[in-house]
């Protein structure tokens, strides 16, 4: 038995080094600007400081009833968290993600609150939001099943599948390294294609493209390849968000896969355009987040506290860049 552990845990190092080689990757455009306008995946947001982060981009009318009675559809399929599919009494279907056994942290708060900044700051996001508990009618009968994050199937949202943060239009434009800036501060460490969804979206008699990161959840922990924990404030305080500059590149606190993302790529000037945007955010607004992410006041306060140290110190980082140029 002691020789089995002894080679179980002697491969752990080779698999380590075998899972970077193979997260190594060129990150380049995969077109020229035009083809995909910038709007598909960031629009300036105009009227920051009054957008709404309890409800989100999609209000109320697209929200779960937390009242309603939810009949089972079909298990949950992908990803590592338990969950299921439901369906509501308007007929509406829900991807709900629930809490995972252990103690690696549950998803669904965080998601909810990482989607409610980015849509406010301008980048595109589902109809997501959370409940801590549900009305479930399943084979068993009625009874109340543990919530979580609930994702509304919308028609007006048709997914094309994935697109990749290596090889994409946008590489190199500010909104989306300021995306990875701002994935960076919330110790997001799930950067990875399959969380990214293209959609076809249908609005005002037309149709648009989305570039959309979803499945946030997988931050406001600790980074890691595998030892990573999310939605854990006590981890949370304790790292760090930004460890220096070199080279004229940010060097992040960042211990998560696809490094190459954010590795001699990001400059102070990505840094402070991002932190730019987070700092218009009121406190009203961030405690309005994560009151959508179901958090308790004082854990709320302890996030958000740590939040604005880090968009603090991102701006200091770029002040200091630009006072020295």
């Amino acid at each position: 038995m002691r020789t089995r552990q002894h080679v179980l845990f002697s491969a752990i190092p080779l698999v380590l080094a075998v899972a970077t080689l193979l997260c190594v990757a060129q990150v380049t455009p995969a077109a020229w600007p035009s083809d995909a306008p910038l709007a598909s995946l960031w629009e300036r947001p105009t009227d920051l400081p009054e957008r709404d982060l309890y409800l989100g981009p999609w209000g109320e009318a697209h929200a779960p009833d937390p009242r309603a009675e939810y009949t089972f559809v079909r298990p949950k399929q992908g990803g590592v968290n338990p969950g299921l599919v439901v369906r509501d009494p308007q007929g509406r279907e829900w991807r709900v993600k629930q809490a995972p056994l252990g103690d690696r942290g549950d998803e669904g708060p965080s998601e909810v609150v990482l989607s409610r900044v980015l849509s406010a700051l301008g980048y595109h996001q589902p109809p997501v939001y959370f409940l801590p508990s549900f009305t479930l009618r399943d084979t068993s009968g009625t009874h109340t099943a543990p919530g979580g994050r609930f994702r509304l199937h919308i028609d007006a949202l048709k997914a094309r599948g994935e697109w990749s943060w290596q090889d994409n239009p946008f590489v190199g434009q500010r909104p989306y390294q300021g995306l990875l800036a701002i994935l960076m501060l919330f110790n997001s460490t799930d950067l990875k294609t399959s969380n990214n969804k293209l959609y076809d979206v249908d609005q005002d008699g037309g149709r648009a493209q989305w570039y959309v990161v979803r499945d946030l959840g997988n931050a406001l922990g600790k980074t890691g390849r595998i030892f990573a924990r999310r939605n854990n404030v006590a981890l949370f305080t304790q790292t760090r968000f930004i460890t220096g500059v070199e080279g004229g590149f940010v060097v992040f606190d960042y211990h998560g896969f696809h490094q190459e993302l954010v590795r001699h790529r990001i400059t102070p000037d990505d840094v402070g355009w991002a932190m730019a945007l987070l700092a218009t955010l009121t406190e009203r607004q961030w405690r309005a987040a994560f009151r959508a992410g179901g958090y308790a006041p004082d854990v709320a306060d302890r996030f958000i506290g740590a939040i604005r140290t880090r968009i603090a110190q991102g701006q200091q980082i770029a002040g200091d860049n630009r006072a020295a140029q």
